[in-house]
């Protein structure tokens, strides 16, 4: 199983260089941005895909981290959206699964 896996990052690596992973469970980042494919695709969406103003507000990430974060989201959209789905659970299950948690006003 791990043979597989690293089989399989070693193939998307090649696809995408400028693309490594990280942590576990495993996920694609971008290097030199600090951040994770998903985060960035994030980051974008919430700027209504305005890149430039994007990049203004966050210097780290470059076009290139752009460019990158757009086609590995292109090629693995199940990976992409699944963390994306995972990040934004409402409000209400996190309240569940966490009791403890306070949410600021």
């Amino acid at each position: 199983m791990v043979v597989e896996e690293l089989a399989e990052e070693a193939a998307k690596t090649r696809l995408f260089p400028g693309i490594a992973f990280r942590d576990a469970p495993r996920r694609a980042w971008a290097i030199g941005s600090g951040l994770d494919v998903w985060e960035i695709v994030d980051l974008l969406r919430s700027y209504d895909g305005d890149e430039d103003s994007l990049r203004a507000s966050h210097p780290l990430v470059t076009e290139r981290h752009l460019q990158l974060a757009h086609a590995y989201a292109d090629r693995f959209p199940e990976e992409i959206e699944a963390i994306l789905e995972e990040q934004h659970r409402p409000l209400d299950e996190l309240r569940e699964l966490y009791p403890f948690i306070r949410v600021a006003e």
